[in-house]
């Protein structure tokens, strides 16, 4: 009976473990692509500017990066992330 016991928090934590997020069934349609901005580097960094890269990606979200800013390591396929270089314009567009 004892041994049982000693098992019940192991299989409690089991079942509480996080499964892996799944991407979307229509994750294609929602990829981003950065390659369709690229006409837009060179450009001022500013919240329109950048909203333009987004739909021009087809990205669902965006995120605007200076070079000293911080950013997270999480991949997101329909993710377009704007580089800016130090002057504030877009330096570089990439996915994730």
């Amino acid at each position: 009976m004892r041994l049982h016991l000693s098992l019940l928090p192991i299989l409690l934590l089991g079942a509480c473990a996080s499964q892996p997020a799944s991407p979307p069934a229509d994750a294609e349609a929602v990829a981003c692509n950065a390659d369709a901005a690229k006409a837009l580097i060179g450009q001022r960094g500013d919240a329109a500017t950048v909203e333009a890269a987004r739909k021009a990606a087809g990205a669902a979200s965006v995120r605007a990066l200076k070079p000293t800013d911080a950013a997270t390591m999480d991949y997101r396929h329909d993710r377009l992330n704007v580089l800016l270089d130090e002057a504030g314009s877009i330096a570089r567009l990439s996915c994730g």
